[in-house]
């Protein structure tokens, strides 16, 4: 079916998507259920980052699994591409998943830089995309996009958690250190809003970096009582091995997101990571029958724990999961379906679960700190609760209701 002229891209302020996705509900003839869908997974699957795409997928993958192959009640093919940590690379796949294979849903991106460069081409093709990871502060505000939907966070979420947190136990004087790109930057927004003490210094680092022996000196020449990071992946793996070696351990103490500390982190790192503080919207300790389930399906099928970012990719499938059988699997009606999404009927291993205005979770955040299991694991433990049902920052700039 060809779209109207009032869907071209020209027309896409966040104001003007909405009352067309809303016309286009007068203009379009009855949409039929599919025969299938089609899901266009771009993740990270190579590199430094290759870890976060892979939890992602797998856990995407195991919903799949749960659901017997289909997303609500279609038959469901998922197409997956390697972005390579690459905007140039990711905007080329992405070329590919929409226009040769004709994708209905998109999702899969770890990185904020990715995100940004491949979202203005999902969107000008009307196509759903569910975000398992990105969060950008951009599609919070005022390029929120009705066809930009987040099941994991808004970039600065994690950090204001850790920022209230680092304040609450009293530390005056911290050194933060991030990869200079947008989540980066958004990072650093997030821990400073909340963090009342001192920044004796705001590092910034190449995304991607491995070595941080330049960073470390200048954390120490600092002398701060608290360092905080956002690292992902092996740079945050790099960095805290690093930092212990060089004894800093003894003298600082290291916070992060849950992301800079999860089990992807801890089981390359092991117990140089103990007693670290972080935060995180989940936790494999959740007690809820949703997270038993999934915690127990994961490890099961993938020899490993859970990430959050496993958690995330499960998420993404079941909210589209939701949606395809609320429209009773007529994908083409897309007004029919992004209202669908929008209502979020699914059972998130969070809990309950529900979107903003601007399409991002309003939702709890928890401390976590890493120590020993019963098992005699170095994972994750949950402490307690820092924010309830916290929204971003941005969504007062986001024009959509």
């Amino acid at each position: 079916m060809s779209l109207p002229r009032l869907f071209r891209k020209q027309d896409l302020t966040p104001t003007r998507a909405v009352a067309a996705a809303l016309a286009l509900t007068a203009l379009a003839p009855a949409a039929q259920a599919a025969d299938k869908i089609k899901v266009g997974m771009l993740s990270t699957l190579s590199g430094a980052g290759a870890g976060l795409g892979v939890d992602i997928r797998d856990g995407f993958n195991l919903a799949l699994k749960h659901k017997g192959g289909k997303l609500g009640g279609l038959p469901a093919e998922v197409v997956i591409a390697d972005d390579q940590q690459n905007p140039d690379v990711a905007k080329q796949a992405t070329d590919r998943l929409l226009k040769r294979d004709k994708v209905d849903v998109m999702t899969g991106v770890v990185f904020s830089n990715i995100m940004l460069a491949v979202g203005p081409t999902v969107f000008d093709s009307k196509t759903p995309y569910v975000s398992a990871n990105a969060g950008p502060s951009q599609y919070a505000g005022e390029q929120c996009n009705p066809f930009f939907f987040n099941v994991a966070w808004q970039n600065d979420n994690l950090h204001e958690a850790v920022g209230k947190v680092v304040t609450d136990k009293g530390f005056k004087k911290v050194v933060l250190i991030a990869p200079n790109y947008p989540a980066g930057k958004d990072a650093i927004t997030g821990f400073k809003r909340f963090y009342k003490g001192a920044v004796a210094e705001e590092i910034y680092t190449k995304l991607g970096q491995l070595d941080y022996a330049a960073e470390l000196a200048q954390a120490r020449a600092a002398k701060p009582d608290a360092l905080y990071i956002f690292l992902p992946g092996g740079m945050g793996i790099n960095f805290i091995k690093q930092f212990v070696g060089a004894g800093l351990s003894r003298d600082i103490t290291l916070f992060g997101p849950g992301f800079s500390a999860d089990e992807d982190v801890i089981k390359a790192v092991g117990e140089p990571m103990l007693g670290m503080f972080n935060s995180s919207h989940w936790a494999h300790d959740m007690d809820n029958a949703a997270n038993k389930q999934f915690v127990a399906d994961f490890q099961k099928e993938y020899g490993r724990l859970p990430s959050l970012y496993a958690s995330q990719g499960y998420d993404a499938a079941l909210l589209i999961d939701g949606a395809v059988a609320d429209v009773k699997g007529r994908i083409e009606d897309k007004p029919a379906l992004l209202k669908a999404l929008k209502a979020a009927h699914f059972t998130s291993v969070r809990g309950a679960f529900k979107f903003n205005n601007n399409q991002y979770p309003i939702q709890d955040y928890y401390l976590r700190i890493i120590g020993k299991d019963g098992q005699g694991r170095v994972t994750n433990k949950t402490l307690g609760k820092i924010f309830s049902q916290h929204a971003d920052a941005y969504a007062p700039l986001c024009k959509m209701k």
